[in-house]
């Protein structure tokens, strides 16, 4: 989690960047920004920090060459934390970066902030921080006044709402060996995220218990929905039910265990073997070693738990959400009618 009450914007520069392919060009300040408006400040960090609040997940800057000082964003971000009175100079640079990788038709221009935060808190320890966020959304605003006992309506045709930020990061000036802690968001379309995290940025999970629970549990949901049905001959409300053990395993185990795990949840030893298997081919594709035993992430639970859900549909006209104990649903076919059924046991109606 990410806490910003202690945090303070120590220094602020502003870019505007446009689409180098669609011919627009790049503006860069020649000074960075003074704020003395205490309320403008509170709302810059509320714009700028609020989307943080609730993040878990901790990346690292890499490169492909595998020397992490090749990467031009964990470069620049190291000069900014080495020497803050070269920050602005630093800032115009990191505008460029963007600028030249800015080339598919979709990306939207807009401004680039660089801030310099002080007594920002990550996983408990209050560290400075460096954001790199970049507003492509405007929106038009309605604007009241009063003279007298009249009122007036005008609006404001494109401005910045505080509450949606399109992009961000925070490098965190901590375990810099490793690629720093960084922080990322990005509330675009796909095209956006590959420019933003991939091409820009170039980051990397960290292979901590949020992320091993989070790719865990994308791994059983991926084996369950492809690998076993090719194997075996299971009925949607099977994988319904293993999908349902699946999550509450995760819920109610402190730690997670691929030999528990397979026994308990999975219990068919052919099945087992496969999932294994299917564990370390999905290791090799994603480039992300997942340990046999680790501790389990519980915010990485909730947070996948939402798209966990075990659903049957039947055609356009009723969705079967089963929560366990698949011997509660029988499914048939009736020769009179010529269709299939489900058959529901329960024993209270709420």
């Amino acid at each position: 989690m990410i806490y910003f009450t202690e945090a303070s914007i120590q220094h602020i520069s502003i870019h505007k960047v446009g689409n180098k392919q669609m011919g627009e060009g790049l503006a860069l300040s020649e000074q960075p920004l003074e704020i003395e408006d205490e309320v403008l400040n509170g709302l810059l960090k509320q714009y700028f920090l609020a989307p943080f609040e609730k993040t878990n997940e901790v990346y690292r800057f890499t490169h492909a060459t595998e020397e992490i000082g090749l990467n031009e964003m964990y470069h620049f971000a190291a000069r900014m934390f080495e020497a803050e009175a070269d920050f602005h100079d630093n800032t115009r640079q990191v505008a460029k970066q963007l600028y030249d990788i800015t080339s598919h038709p979709n990306i939207k221009s807009g401004e680039m902030y660089v801030v310099y935060f002080k007594q920002l808190q990550i996983e408990g320890e209050l560290l400075d921080a460096v954001g790199i966020f970049k507003s492509e959304s405007k929106e038009p605003f309605l604007v009241v006044s009063q003279s007298g006992p009249e009122f007036e309506i005008g609006y404001k045709e494109e401005a910045i709402n505080i509450k949606k930020l399109d992009k961000g990061c925070l490098i965190f000036n901590t375990e810099k060996e490793e690629g720093y802690k960084v922080a990322v968001i990005d509330q675009t379309n796909k095209t956006g995220a590959v420019y933003w995290v991939d091409e820009f940025l170039k980051l990397r999970s960290r292979n901590d218990d949020f992320n091993k629970t989070t790719a865990t549990l994308s791994l059983c949901k991926s084996f369950v929905n492809e690998q076993l049905e090719e194997h075996f001959s299971m009925t949607k409300a099977d994988k319904a039910d293993l999908l349902n053990r699946s999550i509450q395993y995760f819920k109610q185990s402190e730690s997670f265990n691929v030999d528990e795990f397979t026994q308990d949840v999975i219990g068919v030893p052919e099945a087992a073997g496969m999932f294994k298997s299917y564990k370390q081919q999905y290791e090799q594709d994603f480039g992300m070693p997942i340990e046999d035993s680790f501790t389990i992430s519980s915010a990485a639970v909730k947070k996948q738990a939402r798209v966990f859900k075990s659903v049957i549909k039947l055609d356009k006209n009723f969705h079967i959400y089963i929560h366990g104990n698949k011997d509660m649903i029988e499914q048939g076919y009736d020769d009179a009618v010529g269709r299939k059924y489900y058959k529901l046991y329960f024993e209270e109606e709420s």
